[in-house]
């Protein structure tokens, strides 16, 4: 078992900025603690304290046990790194540079295969069996079957890149909980994740003994298996913290008494700094007529003196208000026509028609060809007129398929990037990217951008580049280039795995009034309850439609 203490954290940003003000916490012994607050707050920087990767300005941070940390680049891993090196980077530092030494020796043999390094390649070999080396190996033979259903001597030099985001998040999260570490450090560890796999983490969350500190905007899990919740609230010097000690179900409502209490407190404060005011006012007219009052005056003087020196109560938290204008427009009655479409090696052909207006939440387990359906419709469809072309720049890879799919007329796809990859936006800032426009939609002034980056919660990133912003912000400047593109078919993958609660939100609300088409892959539970429509890609490979969310079909029974 194992604790976290936060002690008056302070974080300042290189451009001068304070990003955390004074946070406190405690993580207890086998507590299963999660971290939310709007994004940009600032939740990933304060789990990389923790971690040791980031030094803090002022406070510090102590636990007992050793720490498990995953981070949040888990789900995107697109380079070179295999199974094993992924494995190796969540292990204990004894394992991890025992695993190292042993891998970059290996390589010096086989490039030079001389005595030298044929006796360094023993030692690490050795030095691989005193780290507890191979034990690792038998937990990571048992991970590798759990998430991939191979074992690791087969899988240990597969590329990372070949897994879903889903199956990189399983397999690292299968290895943490296998581990030895008494705490864990999550970084929105159900991205990615479908629901079978987010109810085998509330599983392992709720049997687990080890002390958990997790960031998530799951609010399904969050009612499922967090027993406290720690919310960062922006401020006007950082983010503080505010710690709740129930779980999700009486979250809202704790937050809401807590505010009220706080207004009402400010408001009699307000009222007592008047009457104070006016008071030395009055002992100063008189004192100016008669000298009997200069005592008064005086003391009414230092009354309103130490009264300033204690200061307001804690001021309410900035509340974050997001708003999002998904427009459309009107296009043929007949959205979306598939006609035996295959997606080839995934899901078998399938017929389907979308009209305009609907509202598809797409489900099924990862791998089984969801995000490859949206792609091929936010491509244009099989065979794609001019008009069908993309509102966006975005990169979208060819999706092989069989048979075909149509758009109607006036259709204009917007596609929402699950990985937040949009290399045409890279290196530059969002007023820059709005200012400019493109061959999809019109430049907007200086004042008309800043507005609509204030809409959706941006105004003070309006200088950064698209590159520097948490995955949330990447997310809502996404939905806000398609509010100014036109698009009349909302194809969004996955867009709610890095919003806030309250952006979710705001999304949700934006959909329902939106004239026009919407597809949404989604493992979020919550969110997939405001659709009407949902089509299934079941684990026998045929794609069907469900009048309710199904969330229990397995992987897509395929060779591997």
């Amino acid at each position: 078992m194992g604790h976290i203490d936060v002690a008056n954290i302070d974080y300042f940003l290189s451009d001068g900025r304070q990003l955390l003000n004074g946070v406190n916490f405690r993580v207890a012994d086998g507590a299963k603690t999660a971290l939310i607050g709007p994004n940009g707050t600032g939740k990933t920087t304060l789990l990389r304290i923790i971690a040791g990767d980031l030094v803090a300005d002022e406070g510090a941070v102590s636990k007992s046990g050793n720490l498990g940390v995953m981070r949040q680049f888990v789900g995107q891993v697109r380079d070179e790194t295999t199974v094993r090196e992924l494995l190796l980077s969540v292990a204990s530092p004894d394992i991890r540079a025992a695993g190292n030494a042993v891998d970059a020796t290996e390589l010096t043999m086989l490039e030079r295969d001389d005595e030298p390094s044929q006796m360094a390649y023993a030692r690490a070999i050795a030095d691989w069996g005193d780290a507890g080396g191979y034990e690792m190996e038998t937990t990571w033979d048992e991970v590798t079957m759990a998430s991939m259903g191979i074992d690791f001597y087969k899988a240990q030099y597969r590329k990372a890149s070949t897994l879903s985001g889903g199956e990189q998040k399983r397999l690292v999260l299968e290895a943490l909980f296998s581990g030895p570490d008494e705490i864990l450090l999550l970084d929105e560890p159900d991205n990615y994740l479908d629901v079978p796999g987010k109810r085998w983490l509330e599983a392992k969350l709720a049997a687990s003994e080890k002390s958990v500190l997790f960031v998530s905007h799951d609010r399904e899990l969050l009612a499922n298996a967090a027993s406290r919740i720690v919310t960062l609230e922006p401020g006007i010097n950082g983010a503080s913290s505010w710690t709740h000690g129930g779980g999700f179900a009486s979250y809202v409502q704790a937050r809401e008494d807590r505010n009220a209490r706080f207004e009402e407190l400010r408001r009699r404060w307000d009222e007592e700094h008047v009457k104070l005011k006016e008071l030395v006012n009055m002992y100063k007219n008189k004192a100016a007529f008669r000298s009997d009052m200069a005592n008064r005056y005086q003391a009414a003087q230092t009354r309103l003196t130490k009264f300033l020196e204690v200061g307001p109560p804690e001021a309410l938290p900035i509340e974050q208000n997001v708003k999002m204008r998904l427009k459309g427009g009107r296009t043929a009655k007949r959205a979306i026509v598939a006609r035996k479409l295959e997606l080839t090696g995934l899901m078998k052909p399938f017929n389907a028609e979308i009209w305009f207006g609907d509202r598809v939440a797409v489900l099924g387990s990862n791998g089984s060809g969801k995000s490859h359906f949206l792609r091929l419709l936010a491509a244009g469809g099989s065979d794609p007129d001019k008009e069908h072309q993309p509102v966006s720049d975005v990169d979208i890879a060819p999706v092989p398929h069989e048979g075909s799919v149509k758009l109607g007329a006036r259709i204009r796809p917007g596609f929402f990037a699950q990985t937040h990859s949009r290399p045409d936006l890279l290196n530059r800032t969002l007023l820059s990217i709005m200012h400019r426009g493109d061959e999809h939609r019109s430049g907007l002034g200086r004042e008309a951008a800043a507005g609509a980056l204030d809409r959706y919660g941006l105004a003070s990133q309006s200088e950064q580049k698209y590159d520097s912003l948490s995955g949330g912000q990447q997310a809502r400047f996404q939905i806000l280039l398609l509010e100014l593109s036109g698009a009349t078919l909302l194809l969004l993958d996955e867009p709610t795995d890095n919003l806030d609660l309250h952006s979710a939100e705001a999304l949700e609300k934006a959909i329902d009034a939106f004239e026009g088409t919407v597809l949404a892959v989604t493992h979020d539970r919550w969110f997939a309850r405001s659709f009407d429509r949902y089509f299934v890609f079941g684990s026998d490979g045929n794609v069907y439609e469900s009048d309710e969310p199904v969330w229990d079909e397995k992987r897509v029974q395929r060779a591997r």
